[in-house]
């Protein structure tokens, strides 16, 4: 087997690679590229499910990055364990070929109670008086506290939230892809693996909070492409073959669709009044949306409302596909997870989560950082509420009450998504805004365009040092 690390540079797409990305682009020239036709949704879990397992939703499960459970009647984001991605993941095939593969899986999705040999992760400890602290999982556990001790803490503000991408005191812009790729070499220097899977999520956060063709984001490239430039070089002096990949690429957006807002107004949905403001009551509802970038899943508790749903789903101009059952199953998502209809929004749209009239009755989450109770993807968490004055003023406040040992409610996150200029998940159009393979061996013959499911197969064919011909 050949020693292999896989650096996957989220957002990374053809129209992104040039003058500020002179390390990517010396690797481009010198190896070999094939787009990938991404998976749908073009999701940071189903396309990392579909490159580890080869299989499409439909097998795996992984259908968006949450998902209606209709039997807890609860959505649920941003799930850790592995056991939720059904079928053999790619390390536990070549291992049946040779037990003595190892595998570190790196910040990928999925990464609790895996197979993989090595695994860090984002993981939070919420104490039972409400407080959070940040913090990391780690398989075997020594491995937490000692690259703790070595890297420092991992900079978790930076990973995700208004500190994402920007320069905070709580770090540089690039901060948590910097800490994830020394892990990488941590990881190396102390294990070396047959298999590093790394997860570099630097451009994700200004490719969505200022869209793709923005200025700004030549600083983020160039940013990116010294920590790709790094690892590069790390990797082949110690003899280790390297694969970037994407998982989707981002493109601009102007037009957010509140489908919750739209199912409130024909009475479809079930708000129930807790303190003060609203919920969401899923299992009560007839109808309801879980929004994930530019798809929308919709779940019928009552399916006699279907034509009804469509029919005014085709009304709404941000609306490019409604896929019923016939649609599911040709795009390989007909899963028992994924909604009764799903609605793919048009290239410069995207849906929100949103279901409260009245921004003065929207729930406490709305306001946070918080990925796990909002039943959707909310790139709005990027960004400061401008409306609130001194609100840098208010987060010091928050965090002196945090440190006193108060509860508090970090509550700074605006409820405008206008304000968010780049999306994905549904399949783009333009293969320049295609995610992309590219191997650092020259000359190999692959076809030009690959797809996300025959991934797998490419990645097992370099690891096994095989060469195969597209």
């Amino acid at each position: 087997m050949q020693r292999t690390a896989v650096i996957n540079v989220v957002g990374l797409t053809e129209s992104l690679i040039g003058p500020a990305t002179p390390n990517i682009s010396q690797f481009l020239r010198a190896g070999t590229k094939a787009n990938i036709i991404p998976a749908f949704p073009a999701v940071t879990c189903t396309a990392q499910s579909n490159y580890l397992t080869g299989a499409t939703p439909a097998q795996h499960g992984i259908v968006a990055n949450g998902w209606y459970n209709r039997e807890l009647a609860e959505v649920q984001f941003w799930k850790q364990s592995n056991h939720l991605v059904a079928g053999k993941k790619i390390w536990d095939d070549l291992k049946q070929q040779d037990p003595k593969l190892t595998c570190a899986k790196l910040f990928w999705w999925y990464n609790m109670y895996s197979t993989a040999d090595y695994s860090i992760t984002p993981r939070p400890m919420y104490p039972a008086d409400g407080r959070k602290f940040f913090d990391i999982y780690s398989r075997p556990d020594n491995i937490r506290e000692e690259i703790k001790r070595d890297l420092g803490e991992f900079p978790f503000p930076t990973f995700w939230g208004p500190a994402a991408g920007i320069q905070t005191p709580q770090g540089a812009p690039d901060a948590a892809s910097k800490w994830i790729a020394e892990s990488a070499k941590w990881i190396e220097n102390k294990y070396s693996p047959t298999l590093n899977l790394i997860y570099l999520p630097h451009l994700d956060y200004n490719l969505q909070r200022h869209g793709p063709k923005d200025p700004r984001i030549a600083a983020d490239l160039q940013q990116i492409d010294t920590i790709v430039g790094d690892l590069i070089s790390f990797f082949q002096k110690r003899g280790v073959q390297i694969i970037l990949l994407s998982e989707y690429g981002i493109t601009a957006v102007d037009t957010p669709i509140h489908l919750n807002r739209l199912f409130r107004e024909q009475g479809w949905l079930t708000i129930k009044q807790e303190l003060g403001l609203e919920l969401l009551d899923y299992g009560a509802s007839k109808a309801f949306a879980v929004a994930d970038h530019q798809i929308a899943h919709i779940y019928l508790n009552d399916r006699s409302l279907e034509t009804k749903v469509r029919d005014l789903l085709a009304k709404q101009t941000g609306i490019e596909f409604i896929y019923g059952e016939k649609e599911k199953s040709e795009q390989g998502i007909n899963h028992t997870r994924a909604g009764d209809l799903i609605a793919v929004a048009k290239e410069n749209a995207w849906f929100t989560y949103y279901y409260w009239l009245d921004d003065a009755l929207a729930p406490d989450f709305a306001r946070c950082v918080d990925i796990h109770r909002k039943p959707g993807y909310d790139p709005v968490e990027l960004f400061l509420d401008p409306k609130i004055p001194a609100v840098k003023l208010r987060i010091l406040r928050r965090l002196l009450q945090k440190k006193m040992g108060f509860r508090m409610l970090m509550d700074v996150i605006p409820l405008d998504a206008t304000l968010v200029k780049g999306s994905h998940g549904r399949r783009t159009t333009n293969p320049a805004d295609q995610p992309v393979l590219i191997d650092g061996k020259s000359g190999l013959n692959w076809p030009k365009v690959v797809d996300s499911t025959e991934v797998c197969e490419w990645l097992k064919a370099r690891i096994k040092g095989v060469i195969i011909n597209g």
